[in-house]
């Protein structure tokens, strides 16, 4: 049975068309919701909840359906201890146990307690309520947050820590472990694995894997997509298309349908032209030998491709940015690493942060570099860069080396630049060539005089590549690319650095680009690193060959 459907839904922004006669319909199972940035994907979550409403168009909704909202940004009491965090979520189960506190206090009145007729009647309201409650599990409630909070990594004393003392990951663990604690039939979550390191992505994907209900998630990340959904959703131009399969199985067949239609395509076109040659002969006799019979048989042709049912032409490599990163050989040494360590001291004491780092890049090295949240990949990056100074220990760059950085958190951006201003400086640009090079990056005319401090995520990162382009590195660092990226932008970066001519060092959690690009994987933990050669699959497979020994 359809728990939810939207039918030949038209949904509209005051500047922005989003949805046109758009439909799909929601079962059981997990539906991964992807489409390029802009496209629609969180619209179609707020309409699905009924946070938005259609201009046109059908919404259904199973009857008593419980839908749960999880947004990109989670507002989340820093004050409040996860546990306490994650027992808000049970908003049915809380406002119970309020209501059989106030019937408690009513026994206690003479206005009850004397009066037969009101005391039976409240008797009848504190059973019903209590049966209720234990409908909705509340007497086992504390027992299955625990429960819940265990299973996804917690430990017994970071249960009761404040959500302030807890990493970003962590805490969205705790807004997702919030409203499945309400018991809903369906999950909307919004970008869940956003941020999260590779352990926190793993307990996510165990999460959803044991929801019982449906579960529609919108993200970025097509390995964790390939692991967790039975359809994909694709929100694109307007429309809904759904698929089956993971987001592998949805490349192979969008690829065969747009071939398809290609080719299909190609032959209406092929058969317009014919009749539209031959309208033209009957037409030109009709009028040159005045037979009103040519110009008839004419008119008709032309009125019959007027009613064929056209062929969109297929935009097989619409709206992408285009990335060309050259690069060049230099050094055979790129970098040398030896015996590096870098801590931090506050009122607390003193924090070891890298131990004993040792690494060596040669020409063509493509390294993935994982590790927790906070092991200090980007602080490496940073050393390597010579922005700040190690304890001990040496960093080595070859003489032939020139490195072009990508930084999470933008800061290689000046906020208070124009884009144009931006892409000008970067690449030595006359004002008409800056424009034309950011319409390569799908920067629009009219955004060339936008402040970067007013850019979205996105469109941060794009501009930040495109600096790149011009920086003429052949040393790549790349601090987590693909954040913000949506996935037809990643996937044309991870084209480009497959033919770049360098050597690229990536800090990623992105298993499917490490997939792509990498040719060795760098573990960076407490005590050091580990390598491990091949992709993040063979590394994956290295592990566990290991922990069964």
């Amino acid at each position: 049975m359809i728990k939810l459907r939207l039918d030949k839904v038209t949904f509209s922004y005051p500047s922005k068309s989003v949805l046109r006669e758009a439909s799909c319909a929601i079962n059981d199972g997990c539906y991964g919701v992807i489409g390029p940035n802009g496209s629609g994907k969180t619209t179609l979550l707020k309409l699905l909840l009924g946070k938005e409403k259609p201009d046109s168009g059908f919404i259904h909704r199973e009857k008593g359906l419980n839908i749960a909202y999880m947004p990109q940004e989670i507002d989340l009491d820093p004050n409040e201890l996860a546990f306490d965090s994650v027992k808000q979520g049970a908003r049915e189960v809380l406002a119970l146990e309020r209501k059989l506190s106030h019937i408690e206090t009513l026994f206690a009145k003479p206005e009850y307690y004397a009066n037969d007729k009101r005391l039976a009647q409240l008797i009848d309201q504190q059973a019903h309520a209590l049966d209720t409650y234990n409908q909705l599990g509340g007497p086992g409630l504390d027992g299955r947050i625990r429960a819940l909070l265990t299973s996804i990594g917690f430990q017994p004393y970071e249960i009761n820590l404040p959500v302030s003392k807890l990493s970003g990951g962590q805490k969205k663990l705790v807004g997702l472990a919030r409203i499945i604690i309400s018991r809903p039939d369906v999950l909307l979550l919004d970008e869940p694995d956003n941020h999260l390191d590779l352990d926190s992505k793993t307990l996510l994907q165990k999460l959803i894997e044991d929801f019982p209900g449906s579960v529609l998630i919108v993200s970025h990340d097509r390995y964790f997509l390939d692991m967790v959904v039975d359809e994909i959703v694709e929100v694109d131009n307007g429309q809904i298309t759904q698929f089956k399969g993971s987001y592998s199985e949805y490349i192979f067949e969008k690829k065969r349908q747009l071939e398809k239609q290609a080719q299909t395509f190609q032959t209406q076109q092929k058969e317009i032209t014919r009749l539209e040659q031959a309208a033209k002969r009957l037409l030109m006799w009709g009028k040159v030998y005045d037979n009103a019979k040519f110009y008839k048989r004419g008119k008709n042709i032309l009125n019959r491709i007027e009613r064929m049912d056209k062929i969109d032409k297929p935009e097989l490599e619409k709206d992408r940015i285009e990335i060309q990163l050259g690069g060049w050989r230099g050094s055979q040494k790129v970098l040398e690493i030896n015996s590096l360590n870098k801590s931090f001291s506050d009122s607390q004491g003193t924090h070891h942060v890298l131990r004993n780092i040792d690494l060596l890049l040669r020409y063509g090295d493509r390294i993935g570099m994982i590790g927790a949240n906070g092991v200090g990949k980007s602080l490496l990056i940073r050393l390597i860069l010579g922005d700040i100074k190690a304890e001990n220990g040496t960093v080595y760059i070859g003489p032939s080396v020139k490195t072009g950085y990508y930084a999470q958190e933008f800061e290689t951006l000046d906020p208070k630049l124009t884009l144009l201003e931006t892409i000008c400086k970067g690449g030595n640009f006359s004002e008409n060539r800056g424009v034309a090079f950011l319409k390569k990056f799908l920067f629009t005319y009219e955004q060339r005089d936008m402040c970067v401090d007013d850019l979205s995520g996105g469109e941060r990162a794009r501009l930040q590549i495109a600096l790149i382009t011009l920086s003429g590195a052949n040393f790549l660092l790349l601090d987590e690319p693909t954040n913000h990226l949506d996935i037809p932008s990643c996937e044309v970066l991870e084209d480009a650095l497959l033919d770049f001519d360098g050597t690229i060092f990536a800090v990623s959690h992105d298993r499917y680009f490490l997939d792509r690009i990498a040719n060795q994987i760098v573990e960076l933990h407490g005590n050091g690193t580990q390598d491990y050669s091949g992709n993040y699959s063979d590394y994956e497979q290295q592990k566990r060959i290991s922990e069964k020994r």
